[in-house]
C-alpha cells in the first residue's frame, strides 16, 4: 500500500546476526545472543508426560503416566528427524524433603541429569524446567513461603548443571498460573501477575548466583500460565533487565483446530492463515522486535483422525514461527489415541505414529541454517545506512537475491512491503520518502537471501 504524503526523517538503529563460535562439548559457554540462540535451537520436541509426571516418588515416576523409562535410542530418533532441541519438563514435587533445605532426592536430580546428557551427547539444546509443581501459588499470603521453596530447589539444580554449556537451557516454571479459579487461562490477575514477576526475579538470581557457566546461562520466564494473552504479556517484566532472558510462551493456536472437542478438525483456507499470522505478529511485535526472544514451548495438535490436516497446519506454523525469530516445541505427550493424542513418536517401538505430521514439522524448517554457517552468510548483504534526512536505505549484495522489506507498526501490523526478486548484486537504495507512513515508532525487516537487518524506526514530520 502506497501513501503520498513525505517522510522528512527517519532513525534507524541496525542489529547484525553473530556467528556462533564454540562446540557442543560441555562445559563450553559462548559469546552468543540469546536471540541467535534461539534461532539456532531450529525446532523441538517435548519429552512430556514423562519425568513431569506427579502420581508418585522415586524413579518409576517416569512411567506412572504409561509411557516407558525415557532411552537414549528415542533422543537418538528424534534426532534424526532433524529436532534440533529437546524439552524436558520435569515436576520436582515428591522428590525433595521438608523444609528448610527442600532437599532434592539424588537418585532423582541423577536420572534428570542422564536423561539431560542425552540429549547435549547428540549435539542437540535441552530445555529444563519445573512442571506441574502446582505448590506455586501466585498470591501475596504464600509469596515468601513459596520463593524461601523455589530458590532452594533451582539453586539444588542450577548447582547441578553449573558447568554445563549453554546447549542448556533452564525455564524458571511451566505455566504458573490462579488454579480452578476462573483466571487460571484468562491472564490472571494483577495480584497474580505482580507475584510471578517476583518468583521469575528469584529464580533467575539464584541461578546466576550460583556461578560457574550459570553466570552467562540463558534461562526461559513464562507469562501467567504460559499464555500470550496481551494482559499477560503486558505485565511481564525482564528480571533485571537481564539480556539473556528468554519469554516462554504455549500457543495451541487456533484453540478450535488443536484442542478443542469437538471443534473444527479442518485448517488451512486463506482466512485461516491470515489469522495465524496475524497471531504470531502480534506475538513477535510484542516481544522479538524489542530484542526479546521467544521460545514456543508447547504447541501442537490433538488426533481428530484428520492428519492430512494436521500435517498442512504443522508445516505452516512451524514456518511462520522461524520465520518470525521464534522457537517452535511440539508437544508431545506419548499418547497418539483420538482426542487427546498428541504423540509423534511411538517411544515403544522406536518408530512414528504420525511421520506425515513429523515430516511436515520438518519441512517448516526448509529456510533454516544453523548458526554457525551465517557468518558465510553474513557477507552476502550489508545495510550500508540510512539517511536521516531523505529516508533512503542503502545496502549491497554481494550476489543475486531474493529481498524483502517489511515495517510493521507496534502492534505488529504491517504498514509498508517491498518484494524485489533475483535481485542481482551490487549497490541498491531503498527511498521510503512518499510512503506515507504516519509519525511514530515502528519495526523495520530487510531480509535477503537468508540474512535479515532488523532495527527500530521512529518517523517525525
Amino acid at each position: 500500500m502506497l501513501f503520498k504524503t513525505t517522510i522528512t526523517k527517519v532513525l534507524f538503529t541496525s542489529s547484525v546476526f553473530l556467528a556462533c563460535q564454540g562446540l557442543y562439548a560441555a562445559g563450553v559457554m559462548r559469546d552468543i545472543k540469546s536471540m541467535d540462540l534461539v534461532h539456532d535451537m531450529k525446532i523441538g520436541w517435548n519429552l512430556g508426560n514423562t519425568l513431569d509426571a506427579t502420581d508418585s516418588s522415586g524413579l518409576n515416576t517416569e512411567i506412572s503416566w504409561e509411557n516407558p523409562f525415557t532411552t537414549k535410542a528415542m533422543i537418538d530418533l528424534i534426532k534424526a528427524k532433524g529436532f534440533r532441541t529437546v524439552r524436558i519438563p520435569v515436576t520436582w514435587n515428591k522428590h525433595f524433603g521438608e523444609a528448610p533445605d527442600y532437599a532434592i532426592d539424588n537418585a532423582w536430580l541423577d536420572r534428570v541429569e542422564e536423561v539431560v546428557n542425552y540429549v547435549l551427547d547428540n549435539q542437540m539444546y535441552a530445555i529444563l524446567n519445573s512442571h506441574h509443581d502446582e505448590w506455586v501459588t501466585l498470591t501475596t499470603a504464600s509469596q515468601t513461603q513459596i520463593t524461601d521453596k523455589l530458590v532452594k530447589i533451582w539453586n539444588q539444580i542450577a548447582n547441578r548443571f553449573k558447568d554445563y554449556s549453554d546447549y542448556l537451557v533452564f525455564e524458571t516454571l511451566n505455566e504458573p498460573r490462579l488454579y480452578k479459579t476462573d483466571y487460571e487461562w484468562n491472564g490472571g490477575t494483577p495480584e497474580a501477575r505482580s507475584v510471578l514477576n517476583a518468583y521469575n526475579a528469584a529464580v533467575v538470581s539464584a541461578i546466576r548466583a550460583t556461578g560457574g557457566n550459570n553466570a552467562l546461562r540463558h534461562i526461559m520466564i513464562p507469562t501467567h500460565a504460559a499464555t500470550s494473552m496481551a494482559v499477560a504479556q503486558d505485565a511481564l517484566v525482564i528480571p533485571n533487565n537481564d539480556s539473556r532472558i528468554i519469554i516462554s510462551q504455549h500457543t495451541y493456536w487456533p484453540y478450535s483446530f488443536t484442542m478443542q472437542l469437538p471443534g473444527t478438525d479442518t485448517w488451512g483456507t486463506d482466512k485461516d492463515k491470515a489469522e495465524c499470522d496475524a497471531e504470531l505478529d502480534r506475538i513477535r511485535a510484542k516481544f522479538v522486535s524489542r530484542g526479546i526472544p521467544v521460545v514456543i514451548g508447547e504447541w501442537g495438535t490433538v488426533n481428530k483422525n484428520n492428519t492430512a490436516a494436521r500435517a498442512f497446519h504443522a508445516e505452516y506454523y512451524t514456518r511462520a514461527v522461524i520465520e518470525r525469530g521464534m522457537l517452535p516445541v511440539w508437544w508431545d505427550n506419548g499418547f497418539e489415541g483420538l482426542n487427546t493424542g498428541f504423540a509423534l513418536l511411538d517411544r515403544e517401538n522406536l518408530g512414528w505414529y504420525f511421520p506425515e505430521i513429523a515430516d511436515a514439522l520438518i519441512k517448516g524448517t526448509d529456510n533454516w541454517i544453523p548458526l554457525n554457517n551465517r557468518k558465510a552468510k553474513e557477507c552476502n548483504f550489508q545495510v550500508r545506512s540510512l539517511s536521516s534526512s531523505s529516508g533512503v536505505i542503502s545496502y549491497t549484495l554481494n550476489q543475486r537475491s531474493d529481498l524483502t522489506l517489511h515495517t510493521f507498526d507496534m502492534q505488529g501490523r504491517v504498514v509498508f512491503k517491498l518484494i524485489r526478486s533475483a535481485q542481482p548484486a551490487g549497490q541498491y537504495k531503498i527511498d521510503l520518502t512518499g510512503s506515507g507512513i504516519p509519525a511514530g515508532f515502528y519495526m523495520l525487516d530487510l531480509k535477503a537471501g537468508n540474512h535479515s537487518e532488523s532495527g527500530k524506526i521512529r518517523i517525525l514530520y
